[in-house]
């Protein structure tokens, strides 16, 4: 009999151990959620003139916007900016298509920004830049020039630099750039007209400066940049 009352004790002791189980559930593996990817654009195309889509009346039509579906993503949203009046709009997607109107005869830019539902990392495509095609139009003006250097906003040194920039056109025949440049806003002066997508300028220390690009074609027609602002150290 004392036997059996050491006995007992332990086979307890045994049972609660195994019931107790190896602790590692109160410490689970951490979930990886995995954070989503670029969409690559599709339509419409870079740099064309956008022929398709449903005329809504003399002023408007419907063209659907298509990209490759990006992993690890539940939804979208189209970045959509006029280019004649620096308008934005933000529009949600499901999929990856999504119908738009737009105004005909008119310059747009436009990215698709990816979003999972479980984070709040995003990723961006590309930007790419369309005419929407309007009524009896035979030569579009040319696209809003892009800044390079100095970027928008950014802290410079002083001295001699080179202002550069990108320009596009539906139709390929660019003719010159005027670069207006001062501590105005909008800069009034021309610094100087070019047919390269670059030009010097002497920047002073301590200085804000505002600059823009007005891209004109062989046809007469003519583009204005935004306003890009730098400082000089």
């Amino acid at each position: 009999m004392k036997t059996v009352k050491y006995i007992l004790p332990v086979i307890l002791i045994g049972i609660l151990i195994s019931c107790g189980g190896d602790g590692n559930d109160d410490n689970p593996d951490p979930v990886i959620v995995s954070p989503p990817e670029a969409a690559t654009l599709i339509f419409p195309e870079n740099n064309t003139e956008c022929i398709e889509g449903t005329i809504i009346s003399d002023t408007e039509s419907s063209v659907t916007f298509l990209w490759n579906a990006s992993e690890n993503t539940d939804s979208y949203t189209v970045n959509l900016r006029n280019l004649d009046t620096n308008t934005s709009q933000n529009l949600s997607a499901s999929t990856n298509e999504l119908v738009i109107t737009l105004m005909r005869g008119t310059p747009y830019s436009w990215s698709v920004t990816s979003k999972a539902d479980d984070t709040d990392e995003t990723a961006e495509s590309n930007l790419w830049k369309f005419y929407n095609a309007g009524p009896a139009v035979e030569n579009y003006a040319p696209f809003p020039a892009d800044v390079i250097y100095p970027t928008m906003g950014s802290s410079i040194d002083a001295g001699s630099i080179t202002l550069s920039w990108e320009g596009s056109d539906v139709d390929n025949d660019i003719d010159s750039y005027d670069i207006y440049i001062d501590e105005n806003n909008p800069p009034s002066t021309l610094l100087g007209n070019t047919t390269s997508s670059g030009i010097d300028f002497e920047a002073i220390s301590g200085k804000v400066y505002y600059w823009k690009v007005t891209t004109k074609d062989a046809s007469g027609n003519s583009s204005n940049s935004e306003i890009f602002q730098f400082k000089v150290n």
